[in-house]
């Protein structure tokens, strides 16, 4: 149980890729917390079991890459919550692994395309229903990849690398508009993705970690829950770290 009963009090948020991981543990704490929340996942079956344990107000089955799906997602939930002030942007795939002179042309565009471009649909249609209320936190989740570079994951390191630019614009943008938006870096933690990926990979990325360990779900979430209340009132277009020491700027 969350230590921080009423923070979210009044609030709504948008969490995509809610149906598992990390986005499924934050809606968790912001409806403990006192807000509701709408998840957006593709699976619809996955959707329903995590809008029964999180206690969600809505969910909506949408693929984040095709930006018609995003509009008519962002308006059906605007509708249903009654506001968006949160977003959190956590959907995304780890794509393929392997040497880039052999990696796969569309498994690099799929995970473009979700990870990127999928990020970018959700913001550039939440921001116009935030900017009318004049308030809103968002949330984008990138990658200690994004800063280092993994190798053999290519797609998703520069993928992760492009949220972290793209969100340094986006916070600057906003920050006279009582919008903050923020990414976070978290190292690799136990989560369905890791389903995704060779045990190789996996223990590559753990031994990175100065703490020796994956880190665990709850702890980002418990960061991301910060970037996305009223706490968090004068820091925008940064990233906060969730690494466990692996990196520290």
């Amino acid at each position: 149980m969350s230590p921080y009963k009423g923070r979210f009090a009044g609030r709504t948020a948008v969490l995509t890729g809610g149906a598992s991981g990390l986005a499924r543990e934050t809606a968790r704490r912001i409806v403990e917390e006192g807000g509701r929340v709408c998840l957006w996942d593709l699976d619809l079956d996955a959707l329903e079991a995590a809008r029964r344990d999180v206690g969600a107000s809505h969910v909506v089955a949408v693929d984040v890459s095709d930006f018609e799906a995003v509009r008519a997602a962002a308006a059906e939930s605007h509708k249903a919550l009654g506001a968006i002030d949160i977003l959190v942007a956590s959907a995304g795939i780890t794509g393929a692994t392997g040497p880039v002179h052999q990696f796969p042309v569309e498994s690099w565009r799929r995970t473009i395309d979700v990870n990127l471009n999928g990020l970018f649909y959700c913001c550039r249609e939440v921001v116009p229903y935030m900017l009318t209320k004049g308030y809103g936190r968002i949330v984008n989740v990138s990658s200690v990849a994004g800063k280092e570079g993994n190798p053999n994951a290519s797609a998703y390191s520069a993928s992760k690398a492009a949220v972290l630019g793209f969100t340094k614009s986006l916070g600057k943008e906003l920050a006279a508009a009582g919008i903050l938006a923020n990414a976070i870096t978290p190292a690799t933690f136990e989560s369905p993705i890791l389903e995704q990926l060779p045990a190789s990979q996996i223990e590559y990325m753990r031994s990175r970690i100065p703490m020796g360990r994956l880190g665990e779900v709850q702890e980002s979430a418990a960061m991301i829950c910060f970037m996305a209340s009223e706490d968090c009132s004068f820091t925008t277009a940064a990233t906060f770290d969730t690494s466990g020491g692996r990196t520290t700027y």
